[in-house]
């Protein structure tokens, strides 16, 4: 493995290590949100919300499309969603 996609592969593995931004992930992977949305539905401060889809988007973890003034995030691609849900199926294996 070459450093850079050591370099992506550990920064991954430290997104999906943060409570807050596997909740934010999860709910992207149900539909697309505004950070409003998110801050509401996962009761936390929209900066908290904004930091973390910020940290998320420059890992190429979730996307975003703007529509007028709004900003809706989306989990950015199919890999996301199976490395989430791969490890919430390992954890849940009893």
């Amino acid at each position: 493995m070459d450093e850079e996609t050591l370099f992506i592969v550990s920064q991954t593995f430290k997104a999906l290590a943060d409570p807050t931004r596997l909740r934010i992930l999860h709910l992207l992977f149900q539909d697309e949100h505004s950070v409003n949305d998110i801050a509401e539905e996962l009761s936390l401060l929209q900066s908290t919300v904004s930091h973390q889809l910020r940290f998320l988007k420059n890992l190429r973890l979730v996307k975003f499309r703007k529509d007028g003034t709004s900003v809706y995030y989306s989990c950015d691609d199919e890999h996301v969603k199976s490395i989430l849900k791969q490890t919430i199926d390992h954890a849940n294996h009893h």
